[in-house]
């Protein structure tokens, strides 16, 4: 398989600033867990994928230890009125490899351009947490997000242990722009 370097210059942070009264990224932490978990139930139920809290979705009942003790990172997009109103997150599982997770948002935030600048924040993020490849697993019926990867340069690879709602996995690897 041929190595992908995502080029800095499509992740320009500056361009991924919100304007005034836009959503804004922010870190999360245990105290969101119900905002998010709500938010994260509520997209798995529009798609009719099945929310699994005593499995794949157990990393939501603690937040911090899930993500930010295994390198990586969970931020919520909030929009003006404090709402979370999409998510994202990165696991790490070792050998410079991490999980973009949770990655969602609220359907009426959905064609604005905010999946875009949660997939660009999480590869800028896992760049500058030092992980060099991002898997990632998801469903065929969530096409859009699908699409989002693919176009990203995310591809497609065999993982044997997929979860039951997944089909799909992805992944990019992040080389190396120094």
């Amino acid at each position: 398989m041929p190595v992908l370097l995502y080029p800095r210059t499509q992740l320009d942070a500056t361009a991924m600033m919100p304007a005034p009264g836009e959503p804004r990224l922010r870190p999360a932490s245990n105290r969101d867990r119900e905002a998010v978990t709500d938010l994260v139930f509520s997209v798995l139920r529009e798609f009719e994928l099945k929310p699994d809290p005593e499995d794949t979705d157990a990393d939501l009942n603690d937040i911090e230890k899930s993500y930010f003790e295994t390198g990586g990172r969970f931020d919520v997009l909030e929009d003006s009125g404090g709402k979370i109103v999409g998510s994202v997150g990165l696991a790490g599982i070792g050998a410079g490899i991490c999980v973009l997770r949770k990655m969602y948002l609220l359907p009426e935030y959905r064609g604005h351009g905010l999946g875009e600048r949660l997939l660009f924040h999480a590869i800028e993020q896992a760049r500058a947490l030092g992980f060099g490849r991002i898997n990632l697993e998801t469903a065929s019926v969530l096409e859009k997000a699908n699409a989002l990867y693919i176009r990203h340069g995310f591809q497609p690879f065999h993982d044997p242990d997929l979860p039951a709602r997944c089909d799909q996995a992805y992944y990019l690897d992040l080389g190396r722009n120094e």
